[in-house]
Order: C-alpha cells, then sequence, then structure tokens
C-alpha cells in the first residue's frame, strides 16, 4: 500500500513537472512557470500588439523630424540630418542602458515598464512645448509658413523632450523583444518552432506600427498639424502601456544573473595572474561545476571551445586554487569555471559579425534624412493631392510585410527542401549576407534616381521643395530594396544575437542589433560631415547643400554603395570564421546546422 502511494506520488510529480516549462523560466510569483497558464502566443501577442503602438508612437516623431527641424526651427538640410543621425544614434545608445540594468538587476518586465513610462513622458513633454512654444504663429511649420524665432529655454525644452523620448524607447526596445522570445520554451520543440516565428513577426509588428506614423501622422505633420501628431504619439504609447500591464500575470521571466562586468572581469584577471603557466593539454581539467552553472539563476551550462585559448587559463586549477578550496576561501578572481569563461569568448566571436553590420546601419539610417530630402526635391503632387515625402516609407514597411511572408512561406521551405534531409533553411549568418547585398542595391537604385532628378531639376530655384519635374514613385525601388534588406539583416540579426548569446546576455543581445544601428547613424553624420567639409573646398556647393539641385547627392549614394560592398567582403570572411555557442545538451550537428555560413 505504501509502494503504491509512492508510485502515485511519484507519477503525480512526473506530470507536473512535464507542465512546468523545461528552459528555467518562471511566473509572475517566481515559480516554475506552468506551460498550459503562462506565455506562449497568449502572452506574445500582447507584446506584439504593444510594439506596434509603441513604434506608432516612436516614428510619429522620428519619421517626420528632420522636416520639423527644417521647417520649424529653421535649420539647413545638412544640420538637420546631422541632427537626427545623433538623435535617434542616441536612442540605440541608450539600448545598452536598458539591456545592462535588464540582464544585472532589474530583469526585462521591470526594465520595459519603467522606460515605457518615461517614454511617454517625454512625448508628453514634447507635444506641450511643440504646442505652447515652437509651432508660432499657428499653422506654421508646412511648405508655405515659416516658424517665428525662439529662444535658447524653449530650443533646450524640446531636444530635452526628445531625448526623454530616446532614453524611453531606448531602454525599452532591446527588452521587448527578448521578453517576447521569454515567452516560449526552446527545449520544446513546438514552442522553439513558435519563438523563431516570433521575431519574424516582431519586426512586421514593427513596421505595421510605423505604416500609421508615415502615412496618417506624416500627412497631418507634413500639412502643419505637428502638436496633433506628436499628441496622437503620446496616446498610443500610453495605450502600448497600458496594455503591456494588463498582460503581467500571464507573463514568463528570467530571473537577472547578475553584474556580467564583473564576471568578464574575473576572468580577464583571472587569466592574467596565470600568464605564465604551462596549460595542460586535456580540457577536462579546467574548473568546471558539476549539473548547471548556477543553481540561483538557472542558466544552462556552456561548452568549451578551442578559441581565445589565453581565457582558458582562468580556469586552469593550480596548486593554490586546491588549497584554497579545502579551505573554502576561493576566490572567483583567480578561478572561474569553464562557462564564466565561455561567456567572454562568445562576446568576442560577436564582435566581428556585429562591426560589420555597423555599414548596413548607414544605408538604413538614409531612409530618415537623405531619401526624405531627396523626395521634398521631387514632384510629390497627384492631381491636386500632395505626397508628404516622409509617407514614401510606406513602401519599405510594405517590402517588408511581402519577403517576410515569401521568406517564412516560399524561401526558407525551398532552400530546407534542396539542402540536406532535416536540415533548416538559410541560417541567421546567410541572411545576413543577402541583406547587405539588397542594400547595395538599394544605394545604387538611389544614386540613378538622383541622377535622372537632377537633369529634370531647376537648379536657380528659391524655394526647392517640388523643383524637379521627376515624379517622387522613383523613390519606390530603393525604399522597396531597402524594407527586403531588413528582412535578411534585422530580422537575422535578432535571431542571431538572441541564439548566440549565453542565457545571462539575452537582452544585451538584443542591444546589440540596436547599438549597430546607433553607430550607423553615428558614421552617417559623420561621412555627412567629412563629404561636406571636403566637397564645400574652392567655395564648391558640395554634394549635399541647402539646394539638393547644386549638389551630388547621387555621389554620396554611390560612395555608400562602394563602402557598403568593402563591408560585404569582410562580412564573408568574418562569417564563415565564426563558431557558435555550444550549449549542454544540443548537438554539434543541430549547432553547425543552425549558424554555419557555407551552403
Amino acid at each position: 500500500m505504501a509502494c503504491l502511494e509512492v508510485c502515485k506520488e511519484g507519477k503525480l510529480k512526473e506530470e507536473q513537472e512535464e507542465a512546468c516549462t523545461q528552459d528555467g523560466s518562471v511566473d509572475w510569483h517566481g515559480r516554475p512557470a506552468i506551460k498550459a497558464k503562462s506565455g506562449q502566443w497568449t502572452a506574445g501577442i500582447i507584446i506584439l500588439l504593444n510594439q506596434g503602438l509603441a513604434t506608432l508612437a516612436f516614428f510619429g516623431v522620428g519619421v517626420n523630424l528632420v522636416l520639423f527641424l527644417t521647417r520649424v526651427l529653421d535649420q539647413n538640410n545638412a544640420e538637420a540630418a546631422n541632427n537626427v543621425s545623433k538623435w535617434t544614434g542616441t536612442v540605440y545608445i541608450f539600448s545598452l542602458v536598458g539591456a545592462f540594468l535588464s540582464d544585472s538587476y532589474w530583469g526585462r518586465y521591470k526594465t520595459c515598464a519603467i522606460f515605457q513610462v518615461i517614454f511617454v513622458i517625454g512625448l508628453v513633454s514634447l507635444s506641450l512645448s511643440s504646442y505652447l512654444f515652437l509651432i508660432r504663429p499657428r499653422g506654421c511649420g508646412n511648405q508655405e509658413m515659416p516658424c517665428g524665432s525662439h529662444s535658447g529655454l524653449e530650443i533646450t525644452l524640446f531636444y530635452l523632450s526628445i531625448y526623454l523620448v530616446a532614453l524611453g524607447n531606448g531602454g525599452y526596445q532591446p527588452n521587448i523583444a527578448t521578453f517576447g522570445a521569454d515567452q516560449f520554451d526552446e527545449d520544446d520543440p513546438k514552442e522553439g518552432h513558435s519563438k523563431v516565428a516570433f521575431f519574424s513577426y516582431f519586426y512586421l509588428a514593427l513596421n505595421l506600427g510605423s505604416l500609421f506614423s508615415n502615412t496618417i501622422l506624416g500627412y497631418f505633420e507634413d500639412e502643419g498639424m505637428w502638436a496633433l501628431g506628436f499628441w496622437a504619439s503620446a496616446g498610443s504609447a500610453l495605450a502600448a502601456l497600458v496594455l503591456f500591464l494588463s498582460g503581467t500575470t500571464r507573463y514568463r521571466h528570467f530571473k537577472p544573473s547578475g553584474n556580467p562586468l564583473s564576471r568578464f572581469s574575473q576572468v580577464l584577471v583571472a587569466a592574467i595572474r596565470k600568464c605564465s603557466v604551462d596549460m595542460p593539454p586535456d580540457t577536462d581539467e579546467l574548473y568546471d561545476i558539476d549539473g548547471n552553472y548556477s543553481s540561483m539563476n538557472g542558466n544552462r551550462k556552456i561548452l568549451h571551445t578551442d578559441e581565445f585559448k589565453f581565457l582558458d587559463r582562468a580556469a586552469y586549477i593550480s596548486t593554490r586554487d586546491v588549497e584554497e578550496q579545502k579551505k573554502g576561501t576561493h576566490s572567483m578572481w583567480r578561478l572561474c569555471p569553464v562557462t564564466q569563461v565561455e561567456e567572454v569568448k562568445c562576446v568576442l566571436r560577436l564582435l566581428p559579425i556585429w562591426l560589420c553590420t555597423i555599414i548596413y546601419s548607414v544605408v538604413f539610417t538614409q531612409m530618415a534624412s537623405l531619401f526624405v530630402e531627396q523626395g521634398a526635391a521631387m514632384k510629390t503632387t497627384v492631381s491636386n493631392f500632395r505626397i508628404p515625402p516622409a509617407s514614401m516609407s510606406s513602401f519599405d514597411i510594405l517590402s517588408v510585410a511581402l519577403f517576410i511572408f515569401l521568406y517564412r512561406r516560399v524561401l526558407d521551405p525551398l532552400v530546407a527542401r534542396i539542402k540536406k534531409k532535416g536540415s533548416r533553411g538559410l541560417t541567421e549568418l546567410q541572411r545576413m549576407g543577402i541583406g547587405l547585398v539588397i542594400a547595395i542595391m538599394a544605394m545604387v537604385s538611389a544614386g540613378i534616381v538622383e541622377c535622372y532628378r537632377l537633369k529634370h531639376a531647376d537648379k536657380d530655384c528659391m524655394h526647392c521643395e517640388g523643383s524637379s519635374s521627376l515624379s517622387i514613385f522613383w523613390q519606390v525601388p530603393q525604399y522597396a530594396f531597402i524594407g527586403a534588406s531588413e528582412v535578411f539583416m534585422y530580422v537575422g540579426q535578432l535571431e542571431f544575437f538572441n541564439a548566440q548569446t549565453p542565457d545571462g546576455l539575452k537582452s544585451f543581445g538584443s542591444a546589440l542589433c540596436m547599438t549597430s544601428i546607433s553607430l550607423g547613424n553615428y558614421v552617417s553624420s559623420l561621412l555627412v560631415t567629412m563629404v561636406m567639409k571636403i566637397s564645400t573646398e574652392d567655395h564648391m556647393p558640395g554634394w549635399i547643400p541647402g539646394n539638393l539641385n547644386k549638389g551630388h547627392l547621387d555621389w554620396f549614394y554611390f560612395l555608400l554603395a562602394g563602402l557598403t560592398t568593402i563591408d560585404l567582403i569582410v562580412y564573408i570572411a568574418c562569417a564563415r570564421w565564426y563558431k557558435s555557442i555550444k550549449l549542454e545538451g544540443k548537438t554539434a550537428e543541430n549547432i553547425d546546422d543552425q549558424v554555419s555560413f557555407k551552403l
């Protein structure tokens, strides 16, 4: 009888364990998350809707910011483009702050909630400052009515507001993508497939959210109704925050793993301290912890790899280490487990790939600055209707939606059939390489369109918006190419960095994607400044003057195409060198199939 009771208890315990997630996630109360009552697509859809609304709010400001700076604050084209690049870059720099707080202390849920509150405050402040101080006289800021001058305090309040928006959105973005992926247990085959699909739908939600801001809000702002556009953005951000909080009890969570900077420093210090020791040929002699790497945070063990062998010294067990372990005085600054060493190696291996994505981001950022200025100098009217230049990015969004469908439903299954049985379609590294190729095509297309625009332009115009007879719809191919490249590059990046970062650094992985966009904006700003300085020598108007009809924007586009071609060559070399993270329980064949650059 007692034996039967023991068997029943064991069976009940087994059923309870099967009902819980296997990846270490917990529920709102800190207990192991039950699959049927947490996460999955119920939580995933809430996060996708939240992302769509937040993106609508962000791009309601960002998409026409360059026109706001030129029309309301009276900045010239080059100055406005630089300021937009710096602001956009700062948005993504703040993503590192959000990722650090999330991975180290707050966790992803708390970090997302706090930064969304800051985001709402920034948008309300921007709406108030624009309505009360900047848009004077009322209705100014369109093509016809210039705005008056502004005091230093009013300008300061404006910049404080938009940088609060940058802080809020930047800290929120890398965590919401990772938090959404947390809702799916990758150790469960069905949920693991859903997790991969989530990143594509996440990027689609991001683009659909910006579709409304690029069209409806873009139109109102282009007509001088800036305050209305900003208030609509603030309302959308508030709705996103309320929606996010409504799913609180349904979410799955991962506990923060502590400060990664101290863990990295411990490995470096321990390796340097043992720089003169002779390492054993057998890696089994290196220090490791049985079972999970950390019972407190549930991170999976990372297996040893052969790259960066100098760091293995941090896991070498010296005579002194043995004595300290016996005394119970073991210091992590002298001896680190293999998994901790491999964390540092993982980040070092990711850096070359990450650096190669920066030039792509330089190309991508042109869509929010020079593409808009180029479009404003083209024929923007169809009958009596005027097309806002910023709304042309709708074709980028439509291209993203189309290529996500084509990739997931057509291309990926087709490639999987061509490759060996049971393998995946294109790997993340291959998709990122394809994204670079399409980005080159986008810049060549933009340069050719600019050549023809200049042929049909009035070079002696005073107010040069709409001064070319070439229709703005000739910009459609360059926007479509950018959209297609995003599907391969940015979705591939999100999946790649999420999969290849250790468990305690998942938000940092998403932040790497955003930081590459940030540095791309800064590099773009630097390129514009250098090009203008060099091309304006001998009293020449330069490549990107206030009157684009007297410049050579086409040469700048072709320069970017050349730089991206060089970047592609370097990227291919780095991708072929890259070795994947090796997690305990995953076979080498599955790992190679996931990240290999070779077809």
